[in-house]
């Protein structure tokens, strides 16, 4: 991200912060407790790795970005991170495929009720 992003993406974090305050307090705290709590049994590469796959599949580059460096920082290696990604395609892939099961029963569905 280009200087002038990370900037202009900062502004727009702060009239969030601004504009809702406790929320904000209450989802910041929230969300340290279940990435880095002290009673997480998890350790914190794995929970990182897991947040990637996640990120990956939500398509948040914010999220891609700062838990790909989070996990680095937690020891990750770059293999990891690789069987991540493709743990993430698959699961994204296998999602459209189960969706796919939707699609025929509705393609079935329509052909019943066109026929006369």
């Amino acid at each position: 991200m280009t200087a002038a992003a990370t900037q202009a993406t900062d502004e727009y974090a702060r009239h969030i912060r601004a504009g809702a305050p406790a929320a904000f307090k209450a989802f910041m705290a929230w969300d340290a407790e279940v990435l880095r709590g002290s009673n997480n049994v998890i350790p914190a590469k794995y929970t990182e790795l897991m947040a990637v796959a996640v990120a990956l599949t939500t398509q948040c580059a914010y999220c891609i970005e700062a838990h790909t460096k989070a996990a680095h920082s937690a020891g990750a290696i770059q293999q990891e991170l690789a069987e991540t990604v493709m743990t993430a395609a698959a699961l994204r892939a296998g999602g459209s495929y189960a969706h796919g099961f939707m699609a025929m029963k509705f393609f079935g569905q329509a052909d019943k009720s066109a026929t006369p």
